[in-house]
């Protein structure tokens, strides 16, 4: 699939967030990751932001721009092989008070949704209550399909998850306009700081 999400660059919503965990699987639009993460750190320079990779996702887009962007080391959705001093996954949750998915793979949002916890990321992102921000992309037919559907009435069910609706594309395989691709991260930063203002401890009428 090819990233069509052309969203004006210059569309930059509101967001308080100050540590952002920045997840990416395994689709192509990957590909289109070092943008996005240049973007990131252009329109909101207070915020400190952390690249995590899947192992699929290292098909199309390299650890080293990445790093060379964001300025960080960036981590690999996996277990250390070597005896670690702290757990990675607590780390992250401690560490984020927000998370992005972008490109989610349909594989990972099943995952994500049947509560599975087989990587840092994944396990991070079950026991967190921060605002988690996901954003679908999706070949052709995935969009309508049993597994999709499941999926999303699932995370749906989760207050602190969002997933953000996916935007038509071209697939790669097909040449046609049958794929749905990730939106864009101005769309994703924007449903994330909606559920951070929704899911707020003033918005549930909890006295501070």
């Amino acid at each position: 699939m090819t990233d069509a999400a052309a969203s004006d660059p210059n569309d930059v919503p509101v967001f308080t967030g100050r540590h952002v965990l920045y997840a990416v699987t395994g689709a192509l639009s990957a590909a289109h990751t070092p943008f996005w993460v240049n973007w990131l750190r252009s329109v909101y320079p207070e915020v400190r932001l952390r690249v995590a990779v899947t192992r699929s996702a290292e098909q199309f887009v390299t650890r080293q721009s990445l790093a060379s962007i964001s300025g960080q080391d960036v981590l690999v959705d996996k277990w250390p092989e070597e005896p670690a001093v702290h757990a990675r996954h607590v780390e992250l949750t401690e560490w984020a008070d927000t998370f992005v998915v972008a490109p989610a793979t349909l594989g990972f949002c099943s995952r994500l949704a049947n509560g599975l916890a087989d990587s840092p990321v994944l396990l991070a992102l079950q026991c967190t209550t921060a605002p988690v921000a996901i954003a679908p992309s999706l070949p052709p037919g995935g969009l309508n399909s049993a597994a999709y559907t499941r999926a999303t009435a699932a995370l749906a069910e989760l207050p602190h998850v969002t997933v953000v609706p996916p935007i038509p594309g071209m697939s790669s395989t097909t040449g046609r306009w049958d794929a749905a691709i990730n939106a864009p991260m101005p769309a994703v930063m924007a449903a994330a700081e909606a559920l951070r203002i929704r899911t707020s401890p003033a918005a549930q009428g909890v006295r501070p």
